[in-house]
């Protein structure tokens, strides 16, 4: 490595992994985890069909012109940047996609449509495809993991913020840039970066975007970069850069070393959570605690109905940095506006599961946001900060239910299910996706698509872009 090199700075070392990655490099458990993430997603491509959020993005993006790039289960429809866009939706739309849980940032969701959409209509198989996600993977998580969950309590989603610079170097890789202008691409996306909270006032659609948002501005930005276009040199460190800019106050907590730290060592993917509940992880704990005091409840011989009478407060214990995102405005979080108001609202998610031992895309139908009896359980939802949590390690959770009797019930969840720390198994994540993809494809459908994905490495170049584009 030049003297020059090794003054280039984050952008320079992050360049240099995702150039440099060796597929046959990364363990074959890490290659299997990836393919077996872009599984889930695809999974959940399919099952979002059925949204309307999903028919009005897609007419949307028509209207802006058409092309002959794939929109998974549509075809060629699009122009590249904006299949990209709309295959981020899909992914990203139900909220029941990959998680890392350091990096808070679903980055399967940005890096999946960008190289899908860079390897369209290329000469690029499958086992470059495969190669450059995980080069997106490792570095999106890992940019990510600097802000120490700091981006939600300014009011920025890390997955529109972040994403694109691991898109950045995913399609970068893929487009043969040198090092120096991968390093500029760095610097380009730096000014496109982007990804408000908002959403979480009123439930507004917006934070399905942000993932496919990323993978399209990276796609320009690597394409600028390409053609010589100069970026900032110090999009992460700089004293406008990434961290300083968007952290405000809280820049100074932190951690530069994380950006870089195991690259090509220690794998992110394995520290990736897939998520087992349809809604924001943060509340994962809260619909697996309230499914277990449901079980309880019924095993002391009470009725259901009981609940409504005999519950007086339910204390829920919550992680600091959850609290903006899925307790507050306490309002709107006990009686949710709509279903994605709902996935981002322990009251709902806690009540739901305690009246009906689970949480499943079914309570987020029109007519579950109206039940009464959870919206009366809801109501009774009080919420205080865990001094004991391991946040965002683990996003952790205690439901306490304070009888009439005076009596209480509770139960807590330290480690949350799907995490590095208490993982699905691969054979678990399949069953996740032969649920979700079978919500709207055949039988068949649901076997080929499963077969295509986890033979990613050694497929042709189209040959999966063939196989996903075919109309549902």
């Amino acid at each position: 490595m030049s003297s020059q090199e090794q003054q280039q700075g984050i952008s320079g070392d992050l360049a240099r992994f995702a150039l440099d990655l060796k597929l046959d490099a990364v363990p074959g458990a890490v290659r299997e985890r990836a393919k077996h993430l872009l599984l889930d997603a695809i999974g959940l491509a399919y099952a979002a069909h059925a949204a309307d959020f999903s028919r009005v993005t897609l007419d949307g993006l028509s209207a802006l012109g058409s092309g002959d790039a794939t929109v998974i289960g549509y075809g060629r429809r699009l122009g590249v940047r904006d299949a990209m866009v709309m295959n981020g939706v899909l992914a990203h739309g139900l909220d029941f996609d990959d998680t890392h849980s350091r990096g808070v940032i679903h980055a399967t969701a940005s890096v999946l449509p960008c190289v899908f959409g860079v390897t369209d209509n290329r000469p690029l198989d499958g086992a470059q495809t495969l190669a450059a996600y995980i080069a997106g993977m490792e570095t999106a998580t890992r940019i990510g993991s600097v802000a120490k969950g700091g981006f939600h309590q300014v009011g920025f989603h890390p997955t529109g913020v972040v994403g694109i610079f691991g898109c950045t170097l995913a399609a970068a890789r893929l487009l043969g840039l040198t090092h120096q202008q991968t390093r500029m691409a760095q610097g380009i996306a730096l000014s496109m970066a982007s990804g408000s909270l908002e959403f979480l006032q009123d439930g507004a659609w917006t934070k399905r975007m942000h993932p496919g948002w990323a993978a399209q501005s990276a796609y320009t930005a690597v394409t600028l970069a390409s053609r010589g276009y100069v970026g900032a040199s110090a999009p992460y460190e700089g004293r406008f850069g990434l961290f300083s800019s968007y952290l405000g106050e809280r820049s100074g907590d932190a951690d530069l070393s994380l950006a870089t730290a195991g690259l090509g060592e220690k794998w992110e993917i394995d520290e990736v959570a897939i998520k087992p509940v349809p809604a924001c992880h943060f509340t994962h704990a809260f619909a697996d605690a309230g499914a277990a005091l449901h079980r309880e409840w019924q095993q002391r011989g009470h009725s259901l109905p009981e609940m409504i009478d005999r519950v007086g407060r339910i204390r829920v214990k919550v992680p600091e940095g959850v609290v903006k995102v899925v307790c507050e405005p306490v309002a709107n979080k006990r009686r949710p506006a709509n279903a994605y108001d709902a996935q981002f609202s322990v009251p709902y998610v806690t009540a739901s599961a305690l009246l009906k031992g689970h949480f499943t895309l079914d309570e987020l139908e029109s007519s579950a946001l109206r039940d009464d009896a959870v919206l009366a359980l809801a109501s009774r939802v009080d919420y205080e900060v865990d001094p004991a949590s391991t946040f965002p390690r683990h996003y952790t959770g205690e439901v306490c239910l304070e009888l009439s009797n005076g009596e209480t019930l509770s139960h807590r969840e330290s480690i949350h299910r799907g995490s590095a720390d208490r993982p699905l198994s691969n054979e678990e994540i399949v069953a996740k996706y032969r649920a979700n993809a079978g919500r709207t494809l055949p039988q068949a459908r649901v076997d080929k698509i499963c077969e295509t994905v986890l033979a990613l490495d050694t497929l042709a170049p189209g040959a999966w872009h063939a196989v996903l584009g075919e109309a549902v």
